[in-house]
């Protein structure tokens, strides 16, 4: 990440492009990303994640699909979801923190 500083002072991270996989959205031509839509990718692939491993679970309990491949899956969602969960909590805790501090 390449720093450099606002105008009011204060540090902005940015990412050049030149490293930016491709599958990565850029927001309305900017830069980096943002961080909302970081968060939005990252809740739509944990989404993604879910749904696949949901419907290889009932391909697998017709015999429709091999056994590794749902557990597979599985796990895969499972990890998902544990990472989005202590995303969630991390953000609660910032919020929390952000909204004591005093005026």
């Amino acid at each position: 990440m390449i720093g450099s500083i606002s105008p009011l002072g204060q540090q902005v991270l940015t990412t050049p492009t030149s490293i930016l996989p491709e599958t990565a959205s850029v927001a309305s031509g900017a830069v980096g990303n943002s961080f909302a839509a970081a968060l939005a990718d990252a809740a739509a692939q944990t989404a993604a994640s879910l749904r696949k491993a949901e419907q290889l679970s009932a391909a697998g309990i017709q015999g429709k699909a091999d056994t590794r491949e749902v557990v597979d899956a599985v796990m895969s969602a499972e990890q998902a979801l544990q990472a989005a969960i202590a995303i969630r909590d991390k953000i609660v805790s910032a919020y929390l923190e952000v909204s004591r501090m005093g005026i």
